[in-house]
């Protein structure tokens, strides 16, 4: 807890004195809502392990020229991800038609825009933290992916999207059913992607059981 909030205090303060927009640099220094904040230090930072290339309060334009603020903006290698935090106090409490169509609105005109959008509800933070812990490994493992795609062959790429639709462990025999390869194939192209710092051994010590997308301090 000491080490989150010391790194999360050093991030926000960062991104206030480097922030030139006067409506952004605001918000930033009224503080995060109180979901966000949970979500960094009970999901994030936990499988991340820092906040690099992690924005709060991004600004982006709607279609009536009118501003909007993503929660948290992802934008590694030029990525576009947007996680929301769907849920706490009278912002799910108190949901009314109009706000629901706004908020329906928002979704789509950032998907338009090529925004990945993971909507995370706040009891889930609460109350199912390793799945949340899970989707954010998926949804970093999207972008990375994208990355490395061009060094890898279209077997390793598929496994690594299969790998990102499960959030979860995956085993060479799993692999090769999927594939439909032999194991001794399947098991070199895990092993591959390891080496390549892709995945990470899940389980298994002396041989590999189990692979999972790695979410290391560099992401």
């Amino acid at each position: 807890m000491a080490r989150f909030q010391e790194e999360y205090d050093k991030w926000l303060k960062i991104q206030i004195l480097e922030e030139k927009n006067p409506r952004r640099r605001e918000l930033l220094e009224k503080g995060l809502g109180h979901g966000t904040v949970e979500f960094l230090r009970l999901v994030w930072f936990p499988v991340v392990g820092n906040f690099d290339d992690l924005y709060p309060e991004w600004e982006v334009l709607d279609f009536n020229n009118g501003y909007r603020y993503l929660d948290l903006a992802y934008k590694r290698g030029g990525a576009k991800g947007c996680i929301e935090i769907q849920g706490y106090g009278p912002h799910a409490r108190d949901l009314d038609v109009r706000r629901f169509k706004d908020l329906c609105w928002r979704h789509s005109l950032l998907s338009l825009d090529s925004w990945t959008i993971l909507p995370i509800a706040y009891l889930s933070i609460k109350e199912e933290t390793k799945q949340c812990q899970q989707l954010v490994l998926a949804f970093i493992g999207k972008f990375i992916s994208m990355e490395t795609q061009s060094q890898l062959s279209w077997l390793e790429v598929e496994v690594v999207r299969y790998a990102r639709r499960l959030i979860r462990p995956i085993t060479p025999l799993e692999i090769a059913n999927h594939l439909k390869i032999g194991i001794r194939h399947a098991r070199r192209i895990l092993h591959h992607l390891a080496d390549l710092e892709i995945f990470v051994i899940a389980s298994g010590n002396k041989r590999a059981r189990s692979y999972q997308l790695k979410a290391a301090p560099h992401f």
